[in-house]
């Protein structure tokens, strides 16, 4: 049982972060990049992040490495 609660902790840690970084993304650039698609067409609008998702991606990396060591 131990091990399903250190999960949940962990999970609710993420998601904070993933909250933070959606909420605070815009100010500092992300979801605007270069190489981040928007397609309008009427009323529909598809939107393709890819340059925000590689950078968001390698920061994951980068930060889950460093707990690894």
């Amino acid at each position: 049982m131990r091990d399903a609660g250190k999960l949940l902790i962990i999970a609710g840690l993420f998601l904070v972060v993933v909250g933070v970084a959606v909420t605070f993304g815009s100010r500092f650039g992300l979801g605007r990049l270069p190489g981040d698609f928007v397609f309008k067409r009427g009323n529909a609008t598809f939107y393709f992040p890819l340059v925000t998702s590689i950078i968001l991606s390698l920061a994951l990396t980068l930060v889950l490495w460093l707990f690894r060591r």
